[in-house]
């Protein structure tokens, strides 16, 4: 069974509608998906890491209390 290909940074950033200088500053918190570092340097990203990622993301957004009365 092969495996399925890894995401580019590029298709990454397309995807989530982001800035590479934001995803870095994301990266660099720990608040990014999880990435794979090539031998060259470059980042790829599995789907399901990014989908877990992404459904992570969007339940802590519907999940906080708004602040204030």
């Amino acid at each position: 069974m092969a495996r399925p290909p890894a995401l580019k940074l590029a298709e990454v950033l397309a995807e989530i509608r982001m800035s590479p200088s934001a995803f870095y500053r994301m990266r660099a918190r720990g608040q990014a998906s999880r990435m794979i570092k090539l031998p060259n340097g470059e980042l790829r990203c599995r789907r399901a890491d990014l989908d877990a990622w992404s459904s992570s993301r969007a339940s802590t957004a519907t999940g906080r209390r708004p602040t204030g009365t």
